[in-house]
């Protein structure tokens, strides 16, 4: 049984020694704090401590329990040259104890040591016109582009997604908007399970072997007070001495419309994205390659109540293409996208990701005081397309006599900020497999998959 006392005890009390400070208070005949003039050079650090357990693990190929803790550090420095042009530098440090040869541990969990941004920013106000600004980026930095459901910096996951290249920002009048970027995403490196198993130290590398360039435009109040966003991103790689690939060469188009949550009123977003390209049938250099024809689509529709714990409930509905019959590629590829805001978490767990799924759901958010946040979910999951393996669990029945059910999804977190410094956060998962699940050739066996963590947050 994996959710042992005394490993539990450990890592809890790991996570949840610090020491507290609380702020001297001002008196009332104090005349009010002027605010803090802006420093040239500005510190942060954060470390975050976890411990995850799961019983009953859903991808193939791993151990069927496993418990894992991990820890992940970073330390930024921001110097400010002038008002306009400043220098940021950032070193993270992704460590994980406790996993063996059949746990999942990959560079999603273990980059150690890794400066994941050092960059040049540069502010210019008016450059194109009276009430328009550019804000421009060259150097190493972390990219989150609209939705993050194709680019994004993925909070929940140990590690985070890097690149190197340049970046602009444009804001205009009338609430317009556009993001330019050409990066090469960063290989996290190492890469193999005996080094990520002793936390060894390589510095990431990138190179014109996997480039990523596009943009977006975005202006607010266009359709019933909701933001609109439109944007094409291309990805492309190749073949590196000691590291094959699948020769991707995508592009991506994609528009959304969102309305945030406010109180007593209704919020709603829809995502479309289309994939055409083209993709190699296997790793072989002599592989030949294969038209994409993949999408994927995303809506919810939510309401917020106002006064006591605000609660905001939302229907939901993904759909993420798979490669079925046919002579073309139907597999989503969510790129460099994150999971959790939208489907489950990653870690031990990672068994949900766009690609060949389709799930509605409803989800339930409320704040129950000014500490506290908490979410729960409820989703069930088909396959797409049957001959496809399930999302990102590797389980796959080419003939598709398996069935499309992969089963119910129940999510659940709760977060509680001790103090300002200190959040405690906490996620349970469960699910129970469906048809497709248990009886695919290479499905794990077990009906049910637990998953829990617990994480503590410190800021400095």
């Amino acid at each position: 049984m994996i959710f042992s006392n005394s490993r539990l005890s450990r890592s809890a009390a790991l996570a949840l020694a610090a020491a507290l400070s609380m702020p001297a208070p001002v008196r009332a005949e104090d005349p009010p704090p002027r605010p803090p003039k802006q420093q040239p050079l500005e510190l942060g650090a954060s470390v975050r401590a976890r411990f995850e357990a799961i019983d009953g693990q859903a991808r193939a190929g791993f151990n069927s329990a496993d418990e894992l803790a991990s820890f992940r550090t970073i330390l930024t420095a921001d110097y400010h040259i002038t008002p306009e042009v400043h220098v940021v530098a950032e070193l993270w440090d992704s460590r994980a104890y406790g996993g063996n040869r059949g746990t999942p541990v990959s560079t999603g969990e273990v980059n150690t040591l890794e400066p994941a941004q050092a960059y040049l920013g540069v502010a210019l106000p008016g450059a194109l016109g009276t009430g328009t600004k550019v804000d421009l980026q060259a150097g190493r930095f972390l990219l989150a582009l609209g939705s993050r459901r194709l680019v994004a910096a993925d909070e929940y996951r140990n590690t985070t997604n890097s690149s190197t290249g340049i970046r602009a920002d444009i804001a205009a009048p009338g609430g317009w908007k556009a993001t330019l970027v050409y990066i090469l995403p960063q290989q996290r490196l190492p890469d193999d399970r005996a080094s990520l198993l002793d936390n060894d130290v390589a510095l990431d590398r990138e190179s014109f072997d996997a480039v990523l360039w596009g943009g977006l435009v975005t202006r607010t109040n266009t359709l019933a007070g909701a933001m609109a966003e439109v944007g094409f991103i291309h990805f492309g790689e190749r073949d590196a001495p000691g590291r094959p690939t699948r020769d991707r060469s995508l592009d991506t188009v994609f528009a959304r419309l969102i309305r945030d949550p406010k109180p007593a009123a209704w919020d709603f977003e829809v995502e479309g994205i289309v994939q055409r390209g083209t993709v190699s049938t296997s790793l072989a250099a002599s592989a030949s390659a294969q038209d994409v024809r993949a999408w994927f689509v995303h809506g919810d529709l939510g309401y917020t109540f106002a006064g006591g714990w605000r609660p905001r409930v939302a229907l939901e509905y993904d759909h993420a293409s798979g490669d079925g019959r046919g002579g073309s590629y139907g597999r989503f590829d969510p790129i460099l996208g994150m999971r959790r805001a939208d489907l489950a978490p990653g870690a031990l767990y990672n068994a949900i990701l766009r690609s060949n799924l389709i799930s509605p759901g409803v989800r339930l958010e409320a704040v129950p005081g000014k500490k506290t946040d908490l979410m729960v979910s409820y989703r069930p999951f088909w396959l797409a397309a049957r001959e496809d393996a399930f999302s990102s669990t590797g389980v796959r029945d080419a003939t598709g006599r398996s069935g499309r059910f992969a089963g119910h999804q129940l999510d659940a977190r709760l977060r509680y900020s001790l103090t300002s410094k200190i959040r405690l956060e906490a996620d349970v998962v469960l699910l129970a497999k469906g048809r497709f699940l248990r009886e695919a050739p290479n499905a794990p066996p077990g009906a049910w998959t637990k998953y829990i963590s617990l994480n503590t947050t410190f800021t400095f």
